[in-house]
């Protein structure tokens, strides 16, 4: 699925236009981003928790002349399910 598809299902299921669905299903995404970036966590109950975490610096290696290279440290965002997203997941 898609974002056009999703804001679509939103539509449907909300019983609302396309438009008021993907002005909320943006909005929602848009804070998402926004939050998690300024390091904040964003935790929904049931659906799980949105954060950002820190890599460490590593070493890898560049696989076309297989050169010892220093990966910098970073952060990245992460998402973790909740116990009602995995349960409804294991079901199907």
């Amino acid at each position: 699925m898609n974002k056009s598809e999703l804001i679509s299902a939103v539509a449907e299921k909300a019983e609302i236009t396309k438009k008021d669905a993907e002005k909320a299903v943006t909005a929602v995404l848009d804070t998402i981003v926004e939050q998690v970036a300024n390091g904040e966590e964003i935790r929904i109950v049931g659906f799980g928790t949105f954060e950002r975490r820190e890599r460490k610096e590593r070493i890898g290696c560049d696989p076309r002349t297989n050169e010892k290279i220093t990966i910098a440290a970073s952060k990245v965002p992460a998402f973790k399910a909740g116990k009602a997203f995995k349960e409804a997941v294991d079901k199907k």
